[in-house]
């Protein structure tokens, strides 16, 4: 029998979970009310990305406290962000799905804001921070990423930082339906999205613990995010590969002119070992480029299993 209309869940709230037990118990004071008060039946996902600290602990009680809205997705280990919300994007019931940190820099009481334009008719709503709190370095590494996202892609987002999203379950199923693996969600959406729309969403200072982000995470992440929507890199780097062979030739014929008409010059010895480690290492940072896309394409063909779950906890609706 197929549900009545009263009994289908209109918003999922999909959240990543990663030892972020000193900001669960403010994240659940604020969140459940605030989607308590839309009037719509809604669930809450959790995935536990494998935590060291005592947060599936809280999840758990979290569960029991509120069983008819919360699900727990429990990793056997840490598989990263994206597969923690592909994992709960696999098993959701709603009909307009909402992602968002645990840190809560995004405050909960945004959603209704990203809803309101989903209601207006778009498919996908995608945030951008007002006044962000991050630091200096962050937010102006976010700057030179979004311009360079920007020339190389056709993916338009005023900030692809920002997790705090909403979208209509249509994008979700294509996106389940993809089987990517290292993609950018966000960028993805966008590229199955017919009517996407943006929203500022206040910004809040970490409310405990350290971003779980590196740095090298953070380059990952982007890089991904560029090679994963555009071959620009490559043909950007064969049109300079190009130029760089022009010019390799050119000085060629002007060592071959001076050393027939001029003589011998040991003076230039130094200058054309520069030359040659200079082009050495663009080789190199070709043969990595390439070896990027290859890597990505490795990962598809190989179908290994992305994640392994361990538990979970839901009430059977």
């Amino acid at each position: 029998m197929s549900a009545s209309p009263a009994d289908l869940v209109r918003v999922s709230v999909v959240i990543p979970v990663y030892n972020e037990e000193l900001n669960l118990p403010v994240l659940f004071a604020r969140l459940y009310p605030v989607l308590d008060a839309l009037g719509r039946r809604y669930e809450v996902i959790f995935t536990n990305d494998g935590s060291a600290d005592r947060s599936i602990e809280l999840l758990r009680a979290q569960h029991a406290a509120r069983p008819d809205v919360t699900r727990v997705i429990d990793f056997n280990a840490n598989y990263g962000q994206h597969m923690a919300i592909m994992a709960a994007f696999e098993r959701v019931r709603g009909e307009i799905i909402v992602t968002l940190d645990a840190d809560l820099q995004n405050p909960p009481e945004e959603i209704p804001n990203l809803l309101a334009k989903i209601d207006a008719g778009h498919d996908y709503v995608g945030g951008y921070r007002l006044n962000r709190q991050d630091s200096f370095f962050r937010t102006y590494a976010s700057r030179l990423i979004n311009y360079v996202r920007e020339h190389t892609t056709n993916i338009e987002m005023t900030d692809q930082g920002c997790m705090l999203r909403a979208y209509r379950r249509p994008i979700i199923d294509a996106i389940v339906q993809s089987g990517a693996i290292n993609t950018f969600i966000p960028a993805l959406a966008y590229s199955f999205s017919g009517n996407p729309a943006e929203v500022g969403v206040k910004h809040e200072e970490r409310h405990a613990g350290a971003s779980n982000y590196s740095f090298y995470q953070l380059i990952r992440l982007n890089f991904d995010l560029i090679t994963g929507f555009s071959l620009a890199p490559l043909q950007y780097f064969t049109m300079f590969a190009m130029a760089c062979s022009a010019g390799s030739f050119l000085l060629v014929l002007i060592i071959a002119y001076r050393r027939i008409f001029l003589g011998a010059e040991a003076e230039g010895l130094f200058t054309l070992f520069g030359i040659l480690f200079f082009l050495i290492s663009v080789t190199m940072v070709g043969i990595g480029l390439i070896g990027e896309y290859v890597g990505r394409t490795y990962q598809v063909v190989r179908a290994r299993q992305r994640y392994h779950v361990r538990s979970i906890l839901e009430t059977k609706g």
